[in-house]
């Protein structure tokens, strides 16, 4: 009798069942997800003219305008408004869908930079105005920002959580490559309002590629009235742990991030007499070994990793930081000066990977899928509310003291740390009370 049968014969129930194949966790396995390649391009495109935006519009200003602080508040007028109403756009989200609200912001974005361009080529452009257009666009910019993040979790599987996570880093390493060099190129060449009409075409194939797209099914918890659903996702946020603590420590590393987004273009252009290109290839260098980091980290399990993987580079940037220093005291050559700010920004870059990762999948395991929309725009608004304030400081600091404004920069990174260090659970610490019944769940469509 053959070893592999048994006195009563072939187990009926094991001969039925069917062997179980592995989950596919290839990054190839994300292109099979429906839409979700036509969402990634789209993601792709208004990131790489999110990215362009943000050197243009500094560099148009101190064109326009010869005014580190005009550039700076451009800079908080374009981002802080949004924050501010974040709760808001969260609400929206998880009452209304995502893909259709992602679609308004890059087609705002597309008439507002069209319009910053154009009435500058007309000399009609008053600095006010300008202010004013800025506050506009921030508006709806958390729209696009928190909806595909909190798209993700709800088209992917968990299994390819990290490979989505790790697509979504380099969605905006990428457009650090490709984005401040462009668009430094763009300014040079054809002067800033030039620019800007060209970036505003770079929205409008973003809001091409996402028209039709329709919005997953998806579960929400709503009462009816958007203030108090808004109101009830800035209080599950705060009592979510994990999310708090991410709020304190990255809106801190944040400030000294945007501090740097204006001293540094004024760094190489005043300090190094070095041209805009030079600013666009320095940002451009820290997205090549971010894209290098934010792959390779993303192929690994973050499960009981993300803590470690939050605070480690987030001690490591305060050094890498601080290899500005001399370049802005003037202290180096325009060679040496210019080889520092590179390695400061290569290693900046590559410790941004992992540190995205850890923050975006901790983010979705511990947050209650039905309050995701709400739960990520307060999130979000709140980590990044210190890149606003950074960059209003960074255009006073700048027009003070440059060395002061890098060691401003590197004392908050040392800060952001510790918070994260001391705030951030190293587990998961269980469920969030929410502030509302599960009676009020529905399942919502867009």
């Amino acid at each position: 009798m053959p070893a592999t049968s048994s006195p009563s014969g072939p187990d009926p129930a094991k001969a039925k069942a069917p062997a179980r194949r592995p989950l596919d966790g290839s990054y190839r396995a994300l292109l099979r997800i429906p839409t979700l390649p036509r969402i990634l391009l789209a993601m792709q495109l208004a990131r790489i003219a999110q990215s362009m935006v943000g050197v243009a519009i500094v560099l148009f200003t101190l064109q326009e305008y010869r005014s580190p602080q005009l550039a700076g508040i451009v800079t908080f007028a374009a981002v802080f408004p949004g924050l501010v109403v974040s709760p808001i756009a969260g609400a929206l989200l998880d009452r209304h869908g995502r893909t259709r609200l992602i679609l308004l912001d890059y087609a705002l974005q597309l008439v507002a930079l069209s319009l910053i361009g154009g009435l500058a080529l007309a000399h009609a452009l008053p600095a006010t105005v300008l202010v004013l257009i800025a506050v506009s666009t921030s508006f709806t910019a958390i729209l696009s920002h928190t909806g595909l993040r909190s798209l993700f979790p709800i088209l992917v599987p968990k299994h390819l959580w990290e490979r989505v996570n790790a697509v979504d880093s380099n969605g905006y390493v990428v457009a650090t490559i490709v984005g401040p060099p462009l668009a430094a190129g763009l300014v040079a060449v054809l002067g800033g309002a030039a620019a800007l009409i060209a970036i505003a075409a770079a929205f409008g194939l973003a809001a091409m590629a996402m028209i039709g797209v329709p919005d997953p099914e998806s579960e929400t918890v709503s009462t009816g009235s958007l203030l108090l659903d808004s109101w009830h996702g800035v209080v599950y946020w705060w009592r979510n742990r994990t999310l708090r603590a991410l709020a304190f420590s990255i809106t801190v590393l944040n400030v000294a991030y945007g501090i740097m987004t204006i001293a540094l273009p004024l760094i190489v252009l005043d300090v190094l007499h070095g041209g805009e290109l030079a600013v666009g290839l320095v940002f451009g260098l820290s997205g090549v070994s971010g894209m290098v980091s934010a792959l390779a980290f993303g192929r690994l399990d973050s499960r009981d990793r993300e803590w470690r993987m939050l605070v480690l580079p987030m001690f490591a940037m305060a050094p890498a930081y601080l290899l500005m220093l001399p370049v802005a005291a003037g202290a180096t050559g325009p060679m040496i000066g210019f080889v520092l700010l590179c390695a400061s920004w290569l290693v900046l870059g590559f410790l941004n990977g992992p540190m995205d990762i850890a923050m975006f999948t901790v983010r979705q395991r511990r947050t209650d899928p039905a309050w995701m929309g709400r739960a990520f725009a307060v999130s979000m608004g709140a980590n990044f509310m210190g890149f606003p304030f950074g960059a209003a400081i960074g255009g006073t600091l700048a027009a003070v003291s440059l060395p002061g404004s890098v060691l401003v920069g590197f004392g908050l990174l040392l800060v952001g740390a510790v918070l994260a260090t001391t705030m951030v659970p190293r587990t998961d610490p269980g469920p969030t009370p929410t502030p509302t019944s599960d009676r009020a769940r529905k399942k919502s469509t867009g």
